[in-house]
């Protein structure tokens, strides 16, 4: 009885803790090098009063430099002011064990581009990517990310992660905190 209870016990801890697995977007190796990316996944969903705000990552990793591919989509009926990002933007990181994880913008100056769809709403979307060091995300892939803060052109927002949320644009249930923990092992190799 002892051994049935012990196995059931490990078995339980063995698939609450493991790891989900790997969606690789774009793997390629050639002549100038690799880079392998993960399949974007949403961080954050904001809707309110016909405005919506949809945050998206993606991890990168090319030729061994470890990278964050930032997307954001903003809707509204309204015009949509502009979120620029510079040389200077950051991603702060607050994790659970009270440590902070800098990300640097490393891709070109933008404000993003600015589309109006069918049904007379405006999209504005913001992309960038922001480097990690060797040294900085280490703790990102025990400790849960409880807090971002971005760092754009000419302000600073916050955005508080969640647990889980289920998303309004597909039905899915998504885990922000634990991001990293799931998905850096997947372009480390």
């Amino acid at each position: 009885m002892k051994k049935i209870v012990s196995i059931t016990f490990l078995l339980l801890n063995f698939f609450a803790f493991a790891q989900k697995p790997c969606e690789i977007d774009t793997n390629i190796t050639d002549s100038l090098g690799t880079y392998k990316s993960t399949k974007q996944h949403l961080i954050y969903e904001r809707s309110f009063a016909g405005n919506s705000t949809n945050i998206y990552f993606s991890l990168a990793s090319s030729n061994g430099v470890l990278n964050l591919e930032f997307q954001s989509l903003q809707r509204s009926s309204e015009f949509i002011k502009a979120n620029c990002f510079d040389k200077n933007s950051k991603i702060h990181l607050q994790l659970s064990n009270g440590k902070i994880v800098t990300l640097l913008n490393i891709g070109a100056d933008t404000c993003g581009t600015l589309l109006r769809s069918d049904d007379g709403k405006n999209n504005r979307i913001t992309t960038s990517t922001f480097v990690f060091s060797k040294e900085n995300y280490a703790d990102l892939k025990t400790s849960k990310v409880t807090f971002m803060r971005i760092q754009y052109s000419g302000e600073t927002l916050d955005y508080p992660f969640k647990t889980e949320f289920v998303s309004e644009i597909d039905g899915k249930s998504y885990f922000p905190e634990t991001y990293f923990m799931d998905y850096l092992n997947c372009i480390e190799n």
